[in-house]
This record gives structure tokens, C-alpha cells and sequence, in this order.
């Protein structure tokens, strides 16, 4: 799995993010971040491969209106590597979009800092959450990850920043796969 995982980031990574990073960029960033924060593999690879989904739906590829649609890449990235990571893993992968409407309503300096990309986005996932789903979200129990996550995606937009590339993470990847493996 390890290597289709690379294999998909080297096919398509090369796609714009935002304006300021490409997919695989902002995939290094991100788990830069989790790593300088000392957040543990699972969560760094968690960061690593947040969006893993949009690669594989593909939805960036020379098409500059795809966040005026919601192809669910939080869905499809869990659903594709719960097969092979455990739910520290996955869980704080598929709750980081309703991370984002959580913070966006419970936490006004965190909408404010969010990217023009992040704020057209927002609109088609749903929208700051009304106070039901609040107390939902805050009920899940990987929600405080997922949104540690979401601050580190929120932050892995920098153009030019300096951060090992994602292959210094490969071993850490096929650790946790083998771990997930393991009868």
C-alpha cells in the first residue's frame, strides 16, 4: 500500500492545492507541522495524508472551479486507507472537513484566518455547524484530533516554505501499515 500511496502523490501531486502550493507541497506541510508538534506517527501521517482523497478523485487536475462542488475527499481518503491504517489513522482524516464548520463556529479568530480556497470550500461542505452538530462533533471521539488536523491544513499553505519532502515519511508509513497489518 505504501507505495501506491507515493506512486499516487508522484502521479498527481504536482496539482494545485491553492494558489500557493501543489497537493504533495501542502501534504509535507502539513505534516511537518504535526511532527514539529511532536502529535505522534499516527497523527503525522494522518496530516501526511489528509487529502489523499482529492488525488484520487482527481478533482484538482487542470480544474480550477472544483470547490464549487464537494466531492467528499474526507470520505474517500478514510474509506481507502482504513483498509490499511487504524482509526487513529483515519478517523482524524474523515472528521477534518466537519473539524473546519466546528472551528468556524465555535472559534471566530479561526474564521477569520482561514483561506479565501477555504472559505469557497466551506460554503459547499455545509457551513458553520448550528449548535446541534456542535454538540455532536464535540462528542466524537477523535474530534479534538481532527481538529488539531484542521489547524495544520489551515497552516500548510505557504508558498516556499522549507519542509522535509513526503518520502521522509515513507518509513513511518509502511510502520504504521505493517502495525495495521498485524494480526
Amino acid at each position: 500500500m505504501t507505495d501506491e500511496i507515493f506512486a499516487l502523490f508522484a502521479e498527481r501531486g504536482d496539482s494545485h492545492y491553492d494558489d500557493a502550493v501543489t497537493q504533495t507541497q501542502h501534504a509535507a506541510q502539513c505534516a511537518a507541522l504535526a511532527d514539529a508538534e511532536n502529535a505522534g506517527a499516527a497523527m503525522v501521517i494522518a496530516a501526511l495524508l489528509h487529502d489523499l482523497g482529492h488525488l484520487v478523485v482527481d478533482e484538482h487536475s487542470g480544474n480550477r472551479d472544483f470547490l464549487n462542488g464537494d466531492e467528499k475527499h474526507q470520505v474517500v481518503a478514510a474509506s481507502i486507507l482504513g483498509r490499511w491504517f487504524p482509526p487513529a489513522v483515519t478517523a482524524p482524516i474523515a472528521l477534518h472537513v466537519a473539524a473546519k464548520r466546528y472551528l468556524v463556529a465555535t472559534d471566530p479568530s479561526y474564521a477569520c484566518g482561514l483561506s479565501p480556497a477555504s472559505v469557497q470550500s466551506l460554503r459547499v461542505q455545509g457551513g458553520p455547524m448550528n449548535a446541534e452538530e456542535i454538540v455532536h462533533f464535540g462528542r466524537l471521539r477523535h474530534a479534538g484530533q481532527a481538529c488539531r488536523l484542521r489547524r495544520w491544513d489551515d497552516a500548510a499553505k505557504v508558498s516556499g516554505r522549507r519542509v522535509p519532502p513526503i518520502e521522509h515519511y515513507r518509513p513511518t508509513v509502511e510502520a504504521m501499515v505493517e502495525f495495521a497489518a498485524a494480526p
